[in-house]
């Protein structure tokens, strides 16, 4: 759900104008297997949203198509495809777990 903590094992970190003009993404599972690592620095100059990011990842990475299957998480927040992401923040980038 929205605003939900993800694992304790993550570092925390919080976006700041300090970190520079970039992100840092951390990708899970069978997605850092497509993308080929589990941490990149990813440039992001200016303010944007969840979807915006996907976007572009869908079009660095074409082999995690459909993006609009997977989900993110913004500073270890579960994140909307509307949320705000700003340089210096933590994205993750999982597939949707299923449980039974």
């Amino acid at each position: 759900p929205a605003g939900s903590r993800l694992p304790a094992r993550w570092p925390r970190r919080r976006g700041t104008a300090a970190a520079g003009a970039a992100l840092r993404l951390v990708f899970f599972a069978r997605i850092a297997e497509q993308v080929g690592t589990r941490e990149q620095t990813w440039p992001w100059a200016e303010p944007g949203t969840g979807e915006q990011l996907l976007r572009a990842l869908g079009e660095r990475f074409p082999q995690i198509e459909p993006v609009s299957r997977l989900k993110l998480a913004v500073n270890q927040q579960h994140a909307r495809l509307d949320t705000r992401i700003v340089p210096g923040d933590e994205v993750a980038v999982f597939e949707p777990v299923t449980g039974g």
